[in-house]
């Protein structure tokens, strides 16, 4: 791994576990081991630094959400996206926890979100409106862009969510799994009937990932 690599890495890792605005580039430095001003020569400052893993993010996405293929089974792809929103959820928690902060500091990343965002809120709409196409949701346009919105709001505020109702601020991988089972919850109050089966059938996976979650003695930041 390269050292511009290692760097991007170890910022991730002490983000997330202390959170962004207590870590400074001294701090990441001396976590690898090396001068700031070996840090200096791969990355301008820290924003710098964010701006890049803000596009490891945008790379997950663009590669875990593809658009919705009409000729899969759509509750298979639910649940691939759901997959990858976990993994996105997990590895990037740091944002989600400071992204006010994060984009107010930074006009050029922030106008890269938020061109970003409404690209992505097009896509979900699109899955929304499939799980209606096939019979699992009964929406209309106009609620699909409300339940979208709902869904979006959920996913970028759980995580500060959880940490500000807990002592330590820490998270787990099985709060993750609590939110994956609150956005399967706002799903449920679209569902037809014949979705209720197909919906509860993924709701009863993702509580048995949490359940195993919650036995394993690994799960922290």
């Amino acid at each position: 791994m390269s050292t511009k690599d290692r760097i991007i890495q170890a910022s991730i890792e002490l983000f997330n576990s202390h959170g962004e605005r207590a870590i400074t580039t001294n701090h990441i430095a001396a976590h690898l081991q090396i001068s700031p001003g070996n840090l200096y020569y791969h990355f301008k400052n820290k924003e710098d630094i964010i701006r890049h893993i803000f596009k490891l993010y945008r790379q997950h996405l663009d590669t875990q959400f593809k658009p919705i293929n009409h000729d899969e089974p759509v509750m298979a792809q639910l649940s691939h996206y759901f997959d990858a929103l976990f993994e996105l959820m997990w590895k990037f928690h740091f944002f989600y926890d400071n992204m006010t902060d994060i984009l107010s500091r930074d006009a050029e990343l922030k106008a890269d979100y938020i061109a970003f965002q409404q690209r992505l809120f097009d896509q979900v709409t699109d899955i929304v409106l499939a799980l209606g196409d096939n019979g699992i949701l009964n929406v209309d346009e106009e609620q699909a862009a409300e339940l979208t919105h709902m869904l979006k709001l959920t996913v970028s505020f759980w995580t500060p969510y959880i940490k500000a109702r807990r002592q330590s601020g820490e998270l787990n991988r099985g709060d993750i799994y609590q939110g994956l089972l609150k956005i399967i919850t706002l799903f449920m109050a679209f569902t037809t009937a014949a979705g209720r089966e197909p919906l509860g059938l993924l709701k009863q996976h993702y509580q048995q990932r949490q359940a195993q979650l919650q036995t394993s003695p690994s799960t922290h930041s």
